[in-house]
């Protein structure tokens, strides 16, 4: 498909949601009546709207489920009538709860297997984007590296650079950030000992119900001063269960993403306000999706 009809396509996005079953991996696959066809939950997105939250949106819509989101997976593009374009992003998705009540939309869901869903979807899109989800394990812990929101100049505040507080285009990305960020579900929520950097977190650890952690080693003065620290601090936080997200600065997380070893390698970058969250499994970080704004 060429570039050109790439850059026209219509926006959407879905999910890969999964549940555990025993000792295996099931997936949901929906029939809509009106294409008479089996497919990944999706949908279009919503004007203005950040793709990962119209993807949590159509699956909860489409599914019934409540969501953990986990690691971003290969996105899918197809033609649609005459010459339109569809390009979709998905995401794979932990089950938490909820109940699929049959619709004009969707009449139908069945939890199989990876193999029997490949079977029964009927697109091959869908089925490349199942392989994906496939190829890395899917019960992984999430850890969340927020870059502190804008924050004004250093040379145009006086008094010690600690106390340097979001700006009010800093405070809009804090409160705009909210929904990207729950929709991983975090437990834990933890800032490097900077104002800008607490208050970069505060509308989502107001919205969690949770307290803002103060995690001292990871401020850029104190990681540059000792990396081991900072380093050991992280990787006790991604052996934690479920979600942790950490707000640092510009320099300590693309040292730590190097540090961590998350693909695919480098560079790192990490504008403010930006996000980068990390799949970890047992063998230690197995995705690194970069977020560059979190609002739509």
């Amino acid at each position: 498909m060429s570039d050109a009809a790439g850059d026209r396509a219509t926006p959407a996005a879905g999910g890969v949601l999964w549940r555990q079953d025993a000792d295996q991996v099931l997936v949901a696959v929906v029939h809509r009546p009106r294409y008479e066809d089996w497919t990944l939950p999706k949908g279009k997105l919503h004007p203005g709207e950040h793709p990962l939250i119209a993807a949590t949106r159509e699956v909860q819509e489409e599914t019934g489920a409540q969501v953990e989101v986990g690691r971003r997976l290969s996105s899918a593009e197809y033609r649609f009538g005459a010459d339109a374009v569809k390009r979709v992003s998905y995401w794979a998705m932990r089950y938490r709860g909820g109940e699929h009540v049959a619709g004009d939309e969707v009449d139908q869901l069945r939890w199989a297997t990876v193999a029997e869903a490949t079977q029964q979807l009927s697109y091959p899109v869908d089925r490349g984007v199942l392989a994906d989800f496939a190829r890395l394990p899917s019960a992984t812990r999430t850890l969340l590296l927020l870059r502190h929101a804008r924050a004004g100049k250093r040379s145009q505040f006086c008094g010690d650079d600690r106390l340097r507080p979001l700006d009010k285009a800093g405070r809009r990305q804090a409160r705009e950030a909210v929904p990207v960020l729950a929709a991983f579900n975090p437990r834990r929520v933890l800032a490097a000992d900077r104002v800008r950097c607490e208050q970069s977190l505060q509308p989502l650890a107001d919205h969690l119900g949770l307290r803002v952690l103060s995690v001292p080693a990871l401020s850029d003065e104190a990681y540059a001063d000792d990396p081991d620290a900072g380093l050991a601090e992280v990787r006790h936080l991604s052996q934690q269960p479920g979600t942790t997200v950490i707000c640092s600065q510009g320099e300590t997380i693309p040292a730590l993403l190097e540090q961590l070893g998350a693909p695919p390698g480098g560079p790192y970058p990490a504008r403010k306000g930006s996000l980068w969250a990390l799949s970890v499994a047992e063998r230690g970080v197995i995705a690194a999706d970069y977020y560059p704004q979190l609002s739509g």
